[in-house]
């Protein structure tokens, strides 16, 4: 069931995804904090100082929280673009080869085939690599046992899936079995993928300015101590539950651009990059199941160069 159908009060107050489990300590020692002021105004004391309503202005902190979470956003949305175009080159250039190279002995369809699956565990090497992750039993039943021992030992496995797979290609039109326009079609292809590695790699390696993060939150710190002071003439016992609750959206606004600004982890708010591989891969078995009438002609061919068929 997908969000849009869930009942709407079960949606709101669903915790796993939300950010209340995160914001929810800090929100309790704001409240708390207010409740202290109030119980010292009931006591006598002069702790009622409106003029601390000026200190920070909330326009001010509303846009510096707004510009917070669309940058975060902008990474996450440049994330999916990335790997939406993952998505497509992989399909594109799976089909070329499938329909493309020519198979003249069995084991010309059984490489064919393996090379399909490297499509795939460049995928996977990828969403490993930008999880930090080792490479794992995912690529294990991709890969020949000499080829995931060598990922092991890499620090960027992707890129030699890459490589593995241009070799490839090289090696199908060394043989004529593809010819040069063609070739240059699918290592086009697959220097798209290398420049979507690279744009997730950018997203992953450039974090938010640590000092605009410092700031955003001492800003955050000093608005969410001020306005006890601001609010209990007015409010009395309710200042802390009011502050409690202010604070508790301005804590959110700034812990979802958190949770967004990288968005390849396994958390909730994450991509879903484990159901994109794994759609990448029915996608490439499904393609394997077909048998293309091209291949059936290309089959009873002589050995002839493939300039010489007309």
């Amino acid at each position: 069931m997908t969000f849009q159908h869930r009942p709407w009060f079960r949606f709101a107050l669903q915790l796993k995804g939300s950010v209340i489990p995160s914001v929810m300590p800090r929100t309790l020692i704001c409240g708390s904090f207010g409740i202290f002021i109030s119980i010292l105004y009931q006591a006598g004391l002069p702790v009622s100082v409106p003029v601390l309503g000026n200190l920070i202005p909330s326009i001010v902190l509303g846009l510096m929280l707004v510009f917070r979470t669309n940058t975060a956003y902008e990474r996450f949305w440049e994330g999916r673009r990335l790997w939406g175009s993952i998505i497509i080159n992989v399909r594109n250039l799976a089909r070329q080869i499938w329909v493309s190279v020519i198979e003249k002995t069995p084991e010309d369809h059984a490489e064919k085939i393996a090379t399909l699956k490297l499509l795939v565990a460049f995928a996977i090497a990828t969403k490993l690599h930008l999880r930090q992750e080792s490479v794992n039993d995912e690529l294990q039943n991709l890969l020949p046992t000499h080829r995931f021992s060598t990922l092991k030992m890499l620090n960027n496995p992707p890129l030699e899936i890459a490589f593995w797979i241009s070799d490839y290609l090289q090696q199908q039109f060394n043989r004529n079995h593809l010819h040069i326009h063609q070739l240059t079609a699918m290592q086009q292809l697959l220097n798209q993928l290398v420049e979507a590695l690279g744009g997730c790699e950018r997203i992953l390696r450039t974090p938010i300015p640590l000092a605009y993060a410092i700031h955003l939150k001492q800003l955050l710190l000093i608005y969410s101590l001020a306005l006890p002071f601001q609010f209990v003439q007015s409010l009395g016992l309710w200042t802390g539950p009011v502050v409690a609750l202010i604070c508790f959206t301005l804590f959110g606004i700034e812990e979802i651009g958190i949770e967004i600004e990288n968005p390849f982890g396994r958390d909730p708010n994450d991509l879903p990059l484990d159901d994109i591989c794994r759609i990448m891969l029915r996608n490439i078995e499904d393609l394997t199941s077909l048998k293309p009438s091209s291949r059936q002609w290309l089959f009873i061919q002589d050995s002839m160069p493939i300039k010489e068929k007309r």
